[in-house]
């Protein structure tokens, strides 16, 4: 007999309708895919390349080109980390879309968290794909210390995962015997 927390984490045979399954929470990914592409084109128009514009002491409009992945991680590499880091957002994507339909619609943090993280990643794919680096601006900072810049797709990666993290914490599974 299936224990109560496998019927909850798992979409049944019965549940074919994407209605029933996590993809019903893509809508996120949709948003937040839109929110980064949105706000990177509104910079990439009304901004110069390393222009910075002050809008909280701690806080900056930065517009930086990201050739690496997070935090500029092998951005001087010399190209090949566009299709790789490409390659790899496409193949998480791949994974999320198969974990939200193996989901229960009602699993609603881990759907979001899911759901987060893929917007993110295929923000930062389509501007591989377009320009071959990512556009960051959002700069954190405190005095002198600076946070690598970053954007609405990697907010939107970090978030899920504190949400996946928060999820497994909060909703432990059972082992089984």
């Amino acid at each position: 007999m299936p224990n109560a927390s496998a019927a909850q984490t798992n979409i049944t045979p019965e549940q074919t309708s994407w209605r029933d399954s996590g993809l019903r929470w893509v809508w996120v990914a949709i948003i937040s895919l839109i929110l980064d592409q949105v706000t990177k084109l509104l910079v990439i128009d009304q901004m110069d390349l390393y222009q910075s514009i002050e809008v909280l002491p701690f806080f900056n409009l930065t517009y930086v080109h990201n050739e690496g992945a997070a935090f500029s991680f092998l951005s001087d590499a010399g190209g090949w980390q566009r299709w790789f880091f490409t390659a790899i957002a496409i193949g998480v994507s791949g994974m999320l879309l198969y974990w939200l339909r193996k989901n229960n619609a009602t699993q609603a943090l881990q759907n979001l968290a899911f759901t987060l993280i893929l917007g993110g990643a295929l923000g930062n794919v389509i501007d591989r794909a377009a320009y071959g680096y990512v556009i960051d601006f959002i700069d954190v900072y405190v005095g002198a210390s600076h946070w690598p810049a970053f954007n609405i797709a990697d907010s939107a990666i970090c978030v899920g995962a504190v949400l996946l993290i928060w999820d497994a914490w909060k909703n432990p599974t059972e082992q089984s015997k």
